[in-house]
């Protein structure tokens, strides 16, 4: 968010909330929350520190639309809620030249005293953040994990960097006719991510369409491979034909066998090959036999590949419609290309609200992928075969015991290398391999891998599985 449109917006919210009490706290995802300050007419406080966009402003929404888009209470947002729900908010500053919001809170405790407290928006690109302040200006919670001195919890907060914050600079964001620059901020990132949306179900679509076509082109030339394998039917009958006309004056030489050709003008002398160890009455029958496959194969196959040409030219009218849809940015066709299986598999990807899971560590990969790792033995095998899915990937350092660790997999898509990479690290990390410079991982997905009867918990059997040599490490965020 350009500092000047934050400039204009933190003055707009100086003139309206400071004196007010901080009522509930709505996580609407991962990285951003709504706070209600009891300024109904102005809407509630929205702060994202998504690193692509983070942003602040106040948003018009009804109550039951933001408890139907929210999630469950980050330990973050819970922590907000014990200590300052009901807080009385002094004053809403921005830092001269930083991106950087800050909020202070006076809470009276049980005893009647007052107590400060403060909350750091810090909107600095990919050092995003948002903290909670105790009265002496230390860090008590993160909502992201925290890099660099002044931005763990237990320091005294200090801005990041400049190279820690570095973002493009977004173009100032004009009012227009827009009551407040909040409004005019609000319908612009709603925009944004109305467009954003389309374009990742476009991606989508694009991605299905295009593995299609691939998986039948590679299809198809299986088939015509497999087809060629079985030889010309007629070659095969026409061989064995000859051998039984020749039984009586075929010439035989070791693995060579002269034949007349009866049904070539002149019946010219011909030489076939044949096995030494078979007869040419044999030799015959598995001319036969191989006419008899190679002709089934040209019915069979030949159907199949005709059928494939037809979804092959299928594919390709509704890859040229779609390109087109998706050029004029048509909303409507986009969505009936998508149909409830797309727009499901979309919205899959939308990471929700962790469920409590005891005797795990969760993390959420550079890509979005929910990894969750086991802690004891009875919590590995209650992760592997009572929480993950079939499609979901499973991790563990080879020759060593140690966690399990699962990336979940809801869409059944392809992992990205990078959050296998990232949850291969974690696997490393808790075994006791943890502290060698390399470990080897093998990973496969849960429905490879099975119980053997009365083994040891933990204990696993793989059917199949890769292998990926990673240094350990806890390189991603730590969901709490």
């Amino acid at each position: 968010m350009n500092h000047q449109t934050l400039k204009e917006i933190v003055t707009e919210l100086q003139a309206l909330l400071p004196g007010h009490f901080l009522g509930k706290i709505f996580q609407l995802s991962p990285s951003s929350l709504g706070l209600d300050f009891g300024v109904r007419g102005e809407g509630y406080l929205f702060i994202s520190i998504e690193p692509s966009e983070p942003r602040l402003y106040l948003i018009k929404r009804s109550v039951r639309d933001l408890e139907k888009g929210s999630l469950s209470l980050s330990q973050f947002g819970q922590a907000m809620r014990t200590h300052l729900s009901g807080g009385n908010l002094l004053s809403v500053t921005k830092d001269e030249d930083d991106r950087i919001v800050r909020f202070s809170f006076s809470l009276t405790d049980d005893l009647g005293d007052s107590q400060a407290y403060g909350l750091v928006a810090q909107l600095t690109g990919r050092s995003a953040n948002l903290f909670q302040l105790n009265s002496a200006g230390v860090i008590t919670q993160a909502l992201r994990k925290p890099r660099g001195e002044g931005q763990q919890v237990g320091d005294q907060y200090r801005p990041p960097t400049r190279q820690a914050e570095a973002m493009t600079e977004e173009p100032n964001l004009p009012r227009g006719d827009f009551p407040t620059v909040s409004a005019a901020a609000d319908a612009h990132y709603r925009q944004s991510e109305a467009v954003h949306e389309f374009d990742s179900l476009a991606a989508h679509l694009v991605a299905t369409i295009r593995k299609e076509i691939s998986r039948r082109k590679k299809l198809k030339a299986n088939l015509k491979q497999d087809l060629a394998a079985h030889g010309d039917p007629g070659e095969h009958k026409r061989l064995g034909d000859l051998l039984l006309a020749n039984i009586a004056s075929a010439k035989r030489t070791g693995n060579r066998v002269t034949l007349q050709d009866y049904y070539a003008e002149g019946t010219p002398l011909v030489e076939v090959e044949i096995d030494e160890n078979r007869t040419l009455q044999e030799a015959a029958g598995d001319a036969f036999s191989r006419f008899t496959r190679a002709k089934r194969a040209v019915e069979e196959i030949g159907t199949r590949l005709a059928q494939l040409d037809q979804e092959l030219a299928g594919l390709e009218n509704k890859r040229l419609s779609l390109a087109a849809a998706i050029a004029s940015r048509d909303e409507n066709a986009l969505a009936s290309f998508a149909g409830k299986k797309a727009e499901k598999a979309l919205r899959s990807k939308k990471q929700k609200a962790p469920l409590a899971l005891p005797g795990t560590r969760r993390y959420r990969s550079s890509d979005g992928y929910e990894v969750i790792v086991g802690r004891t033995a009875r919590d590995n095998d209650n992760l592997t075969f009572r929480v993950a899915r079939p499609n979901d990937l499973w991790l563990h350092a080879g020759d060593y015991p140690g966690s399990h660790v699962i990336v979940r997999n809801s869409s059944r898509t392809e992992i990205p290398h990078r959050t296998i990479i990232e949850a291969a690290q974690l696997a490393a990390k808790f075994s006791q391999a943890g502290k060698d410079s390399k470990v080897s991982i093998h990973y496969t997905r849960r429905k490879f891998l099975g119980k053997p009867k009365g083994a040891a918990p933990g204990l696993v059997r793989m059917s199949t599985f890769k292998t990926i040599t990673v240094e350990p490490g806890e390189n991603i965020e730590r969901i709490m």
